[in-house]
Order: structure tokens, then C-alpha cells, then sequence
């Protein structure tokens, strides 16, 4: 059969002095730290059999993604699919007394945290994460495809093709920033997850945000 990875690049940290959840937002770029990150993802990749390249929409998504374009040759393609979860907290503090957790009017929206009652269900990013990781499968044959995407959609596609439960802690994710989620398949049947971090391990006092 023929091997075929699927390597899921999470973004660089992100310039957020104000600490909101960014969500979809437009105007949240990457820090001079998530630069420097890109960079290390880029020369991780060095040496690879790399020939499909694709980012999410974000601004924050294809700056991480350019380094790695350049030193290839290689355009970027741009899919919806790999965007960020849909969140309706998105553009406000979430910790801290005045976080979102602390305004009764925000409770309603906790009600169900196995969808999740606050944003996209987590059968929807599975789905869409799945079509994407799977067309660049397709495109990819044979060799090996970069997507740059964020940090919920990557977790929310490992969990599914490992059979695992959707519904998490978010502190357990394993996808640090610039971090890479690698999908291997033998044809068309899913073989491991592989995970590294090429730019090192993410602060624990990391600004939030996907």
C-alpha cells in the first residue's frame, strides 16, 4: 500500500496583549515570538518529502505557514475547513474574576459542555478537520501534506481518528503552539498519530486563544 502523512502545523503564538479569546476574529497576527516560531516549524520540516501545502484562512494560520512555503517552493492553498472553532465567547476575557465564567448571563451557554453548548459541536470540527486532512490525503499520495490550522480543530481530529471521546479538559490538549500532529495512513487506512514540537514546549502562562 502506499504510506501517506498528513502532518496537522498548529500557529505560532499570537500578538494578544488584551488576553481575549481571538476566536474567527479578523486582526490577530502572530507575535514576534510566533515569527520566530514559524521559522523552527520550517526548518522541522527540512529535508521532507512535503508536497501539498495548506492553511487555514486566518491571518495567524498563513503567516505560520509562509516560512514553510518559501523554503519549499510550494503555494499555500487556502480551506474553510481548517478554521478555527466557532466560539460565542469569542472577543472576551474567558479567566479572572471578570471572565466569562463569572457573568450569570454567560451560564446558559455552559449548560452542555459534551457538544459544546458554548460554540461548534464537536461532531462538526471532526467532520470538516476529517474532509480536509482526507483531500489532502488524496492530493498527497505517496508522500507527505502540511495543513496549519488551530488548536481545538487539530485536537478534536486526533480524538476522532483515535476513537477516543470528544468531550476533554482543554488543559490536557497535546498541541502547543507551532506544534505538529502527524497523520499516517497506508492508502486509504489510518495507521498512527505522531506528535512534536518543533519550537518547544508552550507556557503554561501562554496568552489564550486557537
Amino acid at each position: 500500500m502506499t504510506r501517506t502523512v498528513v502532518h496537522l502545523l498548529r500557529h505560532g503564538e499570537v500578538h494578544n496583549p488584551t488576553k481575549v479569546l481571538y476566536g474567527r476574529l479578523p486582526g490577530f497576527r502572530l507575535s514576534a515570538d510566533g515569527e520566530a516560531m514559524a521559522e523552527k516549524a520550517a526548518a522541522w520540516f527540512a529535508g521532507g518529502d512535503i508536497t501539498h501545502l495548506v492553511s487555514s484562512p486566518l491571518e495567524r494560520a498563513q503567516q505560520t505557514a509562509r516560512p514553510l512555503a518559501d523554503a519549499l517552493g510550494l503555494p499555500v492553498a487556502l480551506d474553510d475547513r481548517l478554521i478555527e472553532a466557532g466560539n460565542a465567547f469569542q472577543g472576551m476575557v474567558v479567566g479572572g474574576g471578570a471572565g466569562v465564567f463569572g457573568a450569570p448571563r454567560n451560564w446558559w451557554k455552559l449548560r452542555n459542555p459534551f457538544q459544546p453548548s458554548w460554540g461548534e459541536p464537536y461532531v462538526e470540527i471532526a467532520a470538516r478537520m476529517l474532509a480536509a486532512v482526507e483531500a489532502a490525503r488524496d492530493a498527497a499520495r505517496g508522500h507527505e501534506a502540511v495543513l496549519v490550522s488551530h488548536q481545538l480543530p487539530i485536537w478534536t481530529l486526533r480524538l476522532h481518528v483515535e476513537g477516543r471521546r470528544y468531550a476533554h479538559d482543554p488543559r490536557r490538549r497535546q498541541c502547543g503552539l507551532a506544534s505538529v500532529t502527524s497523520v499516517t495512513y497506508d492508502g486509504d487506512r489510518f495507521v498512527r498519530v505522531e506528535y512534536a514540537e518543533p519550537a518547544g514546549a508552550t507556557d503554561p502562562d501562554a496568552v489564550p486563544g486557537a
